[in-house]
């Protein structure tokens, strides 16, 4: 009898954690709401892509702080995810999440980082996009699958873009 007891609350415990977790989860979802507006939709036509990459993307964070994750509408979900580069900007399409656009003009750099969000390795393997989205930087993180095409990625984007 004492052991069912103190399993039943060991699981009590455990859901009543899940719980806290998907309660902050969500406020936090319902602060930044009202903070950033929604991600720019990718174009119908958005042209002939110059550059595609497969991989996963990351998160999304506030520039600077590659702790702080954006959760609003989807941002947070951590998604398989091809990343193409049109001439008026960039397509990120996720794996069951919602595809956005990080418009030309709202790009600020893009560069390598170690981590960003609950993701960190010890090489610089993530291609980190900042941009303006309204009053905010933002910045979003893409693990590619070949890191060797980075390089290309900087080049353009930083040739393009009102870095």
């Amino acid at each position: 009898m004492d052991r069912l007891l103190l399993t039943l609350l060991v699981a009590a415990f455990f859901a009543l954690c899940v719980y806290g977790m998907w309660r902050g989860w969500r406020r936090q979802a319902r602060a930044q709401s009202v903070r950033y507006p929604p991600f720019p939709d990718v174009p119908a036509e958005p042209g002939e892509p110059l550059l595609e990459a497969s991989g996963v993307y990351v998160a999304t964070t506030s520039a600077g702080h590659w702790q702080e994750r954006v959760v609003t509408r989807g941002a947070g979900l951590r998604a398989r995810a091809t990343l193409r580069r049109h001439a008026g900007g960039i397509a990120v399409e996720r794996a069951g999440a919602p595809a956005f656009w990080i418009p030309g003009e709202s790009m600020v750099d893009v560069k390598t980082a170690r981590g960003m969000a609950g993701k960190v390795m010890g090489t610089d393997s993530l291609l980190v996009f900042t941009w303006r989205l309204g009053d905010n930087e933002l910045d979003t993180g893409f693990r590619g699958d070949d890191l060797d095409v980075y390089p290309e990625w900087i080049k353009q984007v930083k040739g393009g873009a009102q870095v």
